[in-house]
């Protein structure tokens, strides 16, 4: 009867939580399988184990696979470089602590780079140098004791305008719109802006405030345009008459034209809209910018009309003069 237990009690620390247990999936020989709940738990004692069988050497994990289905972590064994004394050692980028690190003579920028540099600088106090009087009048009459600070975030708001770099300008031009509603260029400036990025609703705004406090209409092309993207046509009419009987210079007056044609276009009324164009869109000996602009307006329109030959003659002529202005060399080869 006590052989029967004893047999029993050895089967139970042999294949129970032994080898096949938690022995060979989690924590080895040395867990729970030898000296743990196998042999000393219900079975010999330790001493005639220890007696009767030989001790098992240390097996190396890697082979029992123990680490779940990947296997054991490989470790790589780090390859250290030969010194190398031709090879050169670059300094710390920290500093060691307890040392000082000795004061270093000031480099000076030669050759071509010291002239770049000094040429950046002449351009930048170039560019800014005094307003124009009417704004430096203007600014420190409103501005009272912050006139001159003022004065300055305008001209940054200006010379970012002129760079531009847009939204730059409207950080520098925007505190002082709200401290100077009542400052023309300020609001002009705001507006023209705002028109370049495309916010045309806040620089409708700011440009009608431009001309409600100036009654100018050197801006009325700019406001006619920003109307046009909001489809306010009736807007766009009521500036072009305005424009039309102030008969400011031909530049404008061009530009006006340009903006009020395009809004027929849009509004698929091709006829009204080339008539519009064409009644100053005669031929000049020495034509100016706006004079091209014109020509390739019209070009676009009587192409979308379908008057291929009109628009070959516009694009010659515009590239007669100019043969880098626009698209107009590969418009007028996508027309033969």
């Amino acid at each position: 009867m006590a052989d029967r237990k004893k047999s029993s009690g050895a089967s139970k620390g042999s294949s129970g939580k032994g080898s096949s247990g938690k022995g060979s999936s989690g924590k080895g020989s040395s867990g729970k399988g030898s000296s743990g709940k196998g042999s000393s738990g219900k079975g010999s004692d330790r001493g005639t184990r220890s007696e009767t069988q030989p001790e098992r050497a240390p097996r190396d994990r890697a082979m029992e696979g123990g680490f779940g289905p990947h296997g054991a972590p490989t470790v790589r064994d780090r390859v250290r470089r030969d010194d190398d004394p031709a090879r050169e050692r670059r300094p710390a980028p920290l500093r060691v602590r307890g040392q000082r690190r000795s004061p270093q003579p000031e480099r000076r920028a030669t050759g071509s780079r010291a002239q770049s540099s000094d040429a950046h600088k002449s351009e930048t106090r170039r560019r800014r140098g005094r307003p124009p009087g009417d704004v430096e009048t203007e600014v420190l009459r409103l501005g009272g004791r912050r006139g001159p600070y003022l004065l300055r975030e305008v001209m940054a708001g200006a010379d970012a305008y002129a760079g531009l770099r847009d939204r730059e300008a409207l950080r520098h031009l925007r505190p002082v719109r709200d401290a100077l509603p009542d400052a023309p260029s300020v609001r002009e400036l705001t507006g023209l802006a705002q028109y370049r990025i495309g916010n045309y609703r806040a620089a409708a705004t700011e440009l009608e405030a431009f001309v409600e406090l100036t009654d100018s209409v050197d801006q009325h092309p700019v406001l006619m345009d920003c109307y046009r993207a909001q489809r306010r046509w009736r807007r766009v009419e009521e500036l072009w008459e305005e424009l039309a009987a102030a008969s400011p210079s031909a530049e404008l007056m061009t530009e006006g034209r340009i903006v009020a044609g395009g809004a027929l276009a849009d509004r698929r009324l091709l006829t009204e809209a080339i008539a519009t164009l064409d009644k100053k869109a005669g031929a000049v000996r020495k034509p100016q910018i706006y004079h091209l602009r014109l020509w390739y307006a019209l070009a676009d329109l009587e192409e979308r009309a379908g008057n291929n030959a009109r628009a070959r003659t516009l694009f010659d002529r515009i590239a007669a003069h100019d043969r880098d202005f626009a698209d107009v060399v590969s418009r007028r080869k996508a027309l033969r």
